[in-house]
């Protein structure tokens, strides 16, 4: 409900054109989770098959979300490669095991080693900054190449590398075919923009997302991507009305929906040079295009009120969000200054005519995503399909487009069968009967089945809402019909025994794909002793080098809600020295320890919000010295404060308290960089570039105290359950 190719508000000309040339699918479905979602269209298997029943940040032990792809399950890439194809990825991945995203791998799960493709230039998590992303080239981390100020943004980048890449292949090695996954970060939070496209929005959304929703499901039936006779389902209590929101707070809320209205528009005008290139070498008729508007419904996890700074919302402290703050920011949402999200009002309209969002995949508001297929070689004309279809069909349909049977066996190892079903015979045939008439849905216990037409499902949990969950055999299931386009009448109680039918097809299928055990706890999947899974680094001490960079959280010390030392040996020159020793986080919340006119100061960004600082009152003297920074916790729970000291050689020099702390993240894409701060900076002292240490770094060492280990310092289940949610 969100692109103008499926009725939506936002103008999206290189899909509009697409569609007109090609098909809308209008029954097309994802996992309603970004990395299963990833994980079953590159596979062509069901996502709890390959690993994936959830993001790589809550992995378990169980096979069916270790997020570990077995060897049984080569990727679509990697049979084409093997075929003789050129493949290339730009864009997001988030198919990596936590463990394995650090610069040592090991890389068996990256795009570049066992993904099957040659070539990758995107970054590995689930979301990254537009001005200042975490970017890789195969598995090298890499800076972009100019600054916000000098017009970057990551969009644009991935375009003109995917322009650059299929020009070349095609220059180079003429008669040889290409696979390209182009997967853009947007329009995933922080909904980031250069100048003037959210300005293309104004006062567009002004009257809500309430009558947002009116006018988009009657553009939807003018347009014939659903049947005139669909009803528009009513909005979840769990989602005020637009009336219901604070008058203060509408004009921020109407901007949230402008900026990524024109994010979207941005990343739809960039896809299209990928198009344009593509057709500019004279082989697009030739090349099956699937544009897929999603890897899931839209986001609900930026809260009622929507977000400036989204760590607000992984650290469980949205409601710091005041109105009075976010009308503070209003000309900053979009740009390089602000990590914004919008409301769930937003989410549930850009889902219209369907009930809820990301993370539900009971109701097609979760799982129901506009796809179109342009293919002039085996597509006679355009128009409508509305055949049932889901992710894991696209693997099978590229390979029966492209005469190559799926394999028996890949590098030595046998292939489980396809799951997936080729598309390929509705291509010319819109009133041809569907062959995908049966499908699973599963995604932190919210799940449905499909069969012939009919849905049962059962709603868990509530993306955005912490609440007590309840036993599974309670939850509430509902039944929809074949006529029910929208579900939007639930049957449930007047026909029990097809309901019952239904569920125990739901069993049958989630024993056979691996779905067992239903699994929604919060704090266990969260923390890797408890889930099951590995984790790179362990003990209370871990001692890091120079020129060490790009270290996801995931793979240092976690020194939050405890006491910590970092310590550095350093060589001072007999002028002086400055610059960043050691830095975690980023504008957005982290801390740095640096010389500053060649006194040693430490930085602790709380959110954006307060930069707290302590600095020595003299200049570190020349030589070989030890710089260290102590913070002792206060304890008693979750994001408190503590005294803060600063020691050159052991002598205590300076001392300040931090009243507050980050308890959760500092930051889902920024990383912790040694002798430089990379990205967008902890501190106001220096910039985003030129930061780096003057002097010589020997060595950095992270050390926690004993407090860590206090069992009041683990976190409640429902704060680790919102950032888990959150980092997708």
């Amino acid at each position: 409900g969100v692109s103008s190719a499926f009725g939506g508000p936002v103008r999206t000309p290189t899909a509009d054109r697409l569609a007109n040339e090609g098909l809308r699918y209008t029954r097309f479905h994802t996992t309603s989770l970004c990395a299963p979602t990833r994980a079953a269209l590159l596979t062509g298997r069901n996502h709890h098959s390959v690993g994936m029943g959830a993001v790589t940040e809550v992995a378990t032990s169980a096979p069916g979300y270790n997020s570990v792809r077995p060897k049984s399950a080569a990727p679509i890439a990697e049979v084409l490669k093997l075929n003789g194809y050129s493949t290339a990825q730009f864009g997001k991945c988030h198919e990596v095991p936590a463990w394995q995203a650090s610069p040592v791998g090991p890389f068996d799960a990256w795009p570049t080693g066992g993904g099957g493709f040659e070539h990758f230039y995107g970054f590995i998590g689930g979301e990254t900054n537009q001005f200042y992303p975490a970017l890789f080239e195969g598995t090298t981390p890499i800076e972009p190449s100019k600054t916000p100020e000098e017009g970057y943004h990551l969009t644009e980048d991935i375009a003109d590398k995917a322009i650059a890449w299929v020009r070349k292949q095609k220059a180079l090695a003429a008669d040889k075919p290409f696979f390209m996954y182009f997967a853009p970060g947007a329009a995933h939070a922080p909904h980031q923009v250069p100048p003037g496209w959210a300005e293309r929005y104004k006062g567009e959304f002004d009257d809500g997302w309430d009558a947002l929703r009116e006018r988009t499901i009657a553009r939807q039936k003018e347009l014939g991507v659903i049947p005139a006779e669909a009803e528009l389902t009513e909005r979840p209590e769990e989602i005020p009305a637009w009336a219901d929101m604070p008058e203060e707070l509408k004009p921020v809320l109407a901007r949230q929906m402008e900026v990524f209205a024109g994010f979207l528009e941005h990343t739809d005008y960039h896809t299209g040079r990928v198009i344009q290139a593509i057709e500019d070498l004279g082989v697009l008729d030739d090349t099956l295009v699937f544009f897929i508007v999603g890897d899931n419904g839209a986001s609900g996890e930026g809260t009622v009120n929507g977000s400036f700074n989204e760590g607000f919302v992984f650290n469980g402290a949205a409601a710091l969000e005041t109105p009075e703050f976010l009308a503070s920011k209003i000309d900053e949402f979009g740009g390089p200054t602000a990590y914004n999200h919008y409301s769930v009002g937003w989410a549930h309209a850009t889902g219209t005519p369907y009930k809820w969002t990301k993370q539900v995949a009971s109701h097609w508001g979760g799982t129901r995503n506009g796809t179109i297929v342009r293919w002039p070689r085996g597509i006679k004309s355009n128009g409508t399909r509305t055949q049932f279809h889901h992710v894991i069909d696209i693997a099978p349909t590229i390979l029966e487009a492209a005469g190559l049977p799926a394999p028996s066996f890949v590098n030595g190892a046998q292939q489980m069968p396809l799951h997936g079903t080729a598309m390929t015979y509705s291509f010319n045939a819109p009133d041809e009967p569907e062959r995908h008439d049966l499908q699973y849905f599963e995604c932190f216990v919210n799940r449905g089945i499909y069969y012939k037409g009919w849905t049962a499902v059962t709603r868990h949990s509530t993306p955005w809402v912490v609440e007590p969950l309840p036993a599974i055999d309670d939850d509430v299931w509902e039944l929809y019909a074949p006529d029910d386009w929208t579900q939007a009448n639930d049957l449930a109680s007047e026909m029990p025994e097809k309901l019952r039918e239904l569920q125990r097809l739901f069993l049958i299928e989630a024993v056979r794909y691996n779905v067992l055990p239903l699994d929604d706890r919060r704090v266990e999947r969260f923390l890797p002793e408890i889930a099951g899974r590995p984790t790179l680094i362990k003990g209370n001490s871990q001692r890091l080098y120079p020129g060490m960079g790009r270290l996801p959280e995931n793979t240092v010390l976690n020194v939050k809600n405890k006491s910590f030392a970092v310590t550095a040996r350093v060589e001072i020159p007999d002028n002086g020295a400055d610059g960043v020793v050691i830095a975690q986080g980023g504008a957005f919340g982290g801390w740095s320890m640096y010389l500053v006119e060649g006194r040693l100061t430490f930085c602790y960004n709380l959110l954006g919000v307060a930069r707290i600082k302590v600095q020595t009152p003299d200049s570190v003297p020349a030589g070989v010295r030890e710089l260290r920074a102590e913070f002792e916790y206060d304890g008693g729970g979750l994001g408190k404060g503590g005294l803060l000291r600063l020691f050159i050689e052991g002598e205590e020099l300076a001392s300040t308290r931090l009243e507050q702390t980050v308890p959760m993240i500092f930051s889902p894409d920024e990383t912790m960089d040694v002798g430089e701060d990379l990205a967008t900076p902890v501190s106001d002292d220096y910039g985003p570039e030129g930061n780096g240490f003057t002097g010589e770094i020997q060595w950095v060492q992270i050390d926690l105290g004993p407090d860590a280990l206090n069992p009041e310092h683990q976190v409640p289940p429902e704060e680790q359950f919102r950032i888990a949610m959150a980092r997708q």
